[in-house]
Formats: structure tokens, C-alpha cells, sequence
């Protein structure tokens, strides 16, 4: 009975803290605290969110911006999640890429705008590179950090039972053990696709992003924050979709 209370405990008081900030922030603006021209009032944002629906305006920048976070999210996590397995299973390769891992991860997203904009063009193709170098590195580390984490008896064990090439022990020690932490970073990447979305947007790429430029260019700053809480919403339905997915998978836990 504790347990259960304690489930539904959370989610409620996480409700309240929501509660307690739109209502401080509703009487700040209407009190005069905040200039509403800085910062719109909470009441604001659903009459410019009815306007932007009814447009047809919302349902666009969705739709454009999940082509792109999607597509992205899909390449930069399947990659990153590959190589990282790879590197962290066979020294060699290990070896031979550890300088240009040491080159390129402290490079952030946002630096690539001008190649993804040579490279690729003013489309959908480079909003998706982008997003993709930045999901790339976050399941790179995750997994790495997962395979380097494993016990190595249980290589021991796995060779004593016949499964010591490598192929064989990808698939009876490595993957069950790294999964957690794999899917861990798999669920980071989620919701850094989505910090990435804005930045793969900004030279023009039509999106939830240029949605939010152009609004902030006309100061209309319920829009701005219209969107952006349109990327919280569109974040927390992917995760707890993520999230069944990662219960369903890592069942045999527990």
C-alpha cells in the first residue's frame, strides 16, 4: 500500500510544484513585477496557442520538426551506440580511434551549422546532421562506458562454455550486460535530440525552432514560450514512451 501511495505521491506533488510556478508567475506579471513585454503572462499562452492551432501554424512545425529530430535521433543513436560497443570490446580499434574521439567530442553541435549548411543545404538534411553529431556522442559514451563496466569472469565464463570468439561474446556477454547502460544513454540522447532541434533550426529549416526565431524576431514572446513548452510536452511523451520500451526490454531483470 506504501508503495503504491509513494507512486502516486510523486506525480502529484510534481503537479503542485507546477501549480505554485504558473501561479507565481501569473501574479508577478499582473502585479507588475514582470513586464509583460519581457516575459507574457501565463493566461496569454492559450489564446496564442488556439491562434497558432487554428493556422494550422502548430501542427506544421510539429510535424517538420519531427522529421528531422526523428531521423536524426534514429542515425546519431545507432552509430554512437555501435561504435561505442565496438571500442569498448576490441582494444585495437579502441586504439586506433581514441585521438579522433579526443578531436571531436568537445566539439559541440551547434559549431557544424555552417558545414551542415555546405555540405547539405538549406533542408531537412542538415537540421538532421546536426542533431545526429549531437545524440552521437552521448550513446558513443554510454555504451563504451557500459562494455568497459563488465565484469571480465564473465568473459571467463562465457569462454569455459564455448562462446569465446568474438561474435559469441558479443551476444552472450556483451549486449545482455551493456544493455542498461546503453538504454540509458539512449534515453539522454532523447531529450538532447530535443535541446538540438532549436540549433538545427536556426538557419532557416522549418521547424518548432524557426517557429520560435521568427516569433522571437516580432517580440511575440507568448509564442516563444509557447514552443517551448510544445518541446517540453513533445519531450515528455517520447520519454515515457522510451521509458515502456526500457521495462518491456529489461524485463528479464527483474
Amino acid at each position: 500500500m506504501s508503495q503504491a501511495r509513494g507512486r502516486l505521491l510523486r506525480p502529484a506533488l510534481g503537479l503542485a510544484g507546477l501549480v505554485v510556478l504558473f501561479g507565481v508567475w501569473e501574479v508577478a506579471v499582473r502585479g507588475g513585477w514582470i513586464q509583460s513585454g519581457f516575459l507574457p503572462a501565463p493566461s496569454s499562452l492559450g489564446p496564442a496557442w488556439l491562434d497558432e492551432v487554428r493556422s494550422g501554424a502548430w501542427v506544421q512545425a510539429i510535424r517538420d520538426s519531427l522529421t528531422h529530430y526523428l531521423t536524426g535521433l534514429v542515425a546519431g543513436s545507432v552509430t554512437g551506440t555501435l561504435v561505442g560497443l565496438l571500442c569498448g570490446t576490441l582494444p585495437v580499434l579502441d586504439g586506433l580511434l581514441s585521438g579522433i574521439v579526443r578531436v571531436l567530442r568537445p566539439i559541440p553541435g551547434l559549431a557544424w551549422v555552417p558545414f551542415a549548411i555546405l555540405w547539405f543545404g538549406l533542408n531537412t538534411a542538415g537540421a538532421t546532421f546536426i542533431i545526429a553529431i549531437s545524440v552521437f556522442w552521448i550513446n558513443f559514451y554510454a555504451a563504451y562506458g557500459a562494455v568497459r563496466a563488465i565484469d571480465p569472469d564473465l568473459y571467463e565464463v562465457a569462454a569455459a562454455f564455448g562462446h569465446g570468439g568474438f561474435r559469441a561474446r558479443l551476444r552472450t556477454v556483451v549486449l545482455p550486460a551493456a544493455s542498461p547502460g546503453v538504454l540509458d544513454g539512449l534515453r539522454t540522447g532523447i531529450g538532447q535530440a530535443w535541446m538540438s532541434v532549436v540549433a538545427a533550426e536556426l538557419f532557416g529549416v522549418p521547424g518548432i525552432g524557426a517557429r520560435m526565431m521568427q516569433a522571437s524576431s516580432l517580440l511575440a514572446t507568448d509564442l516563444v514560450v509557447v514552443y517551448m513548452l510544445t518541446m517540453a510536452l513533445l519531450y515528455a511523451v517520447t520519454d515515457m514512451l522510451f521509458m515502456l520500451v526500457r521495462r518491456r526490454l529489461l524485463g528479464w531483470q527483474g
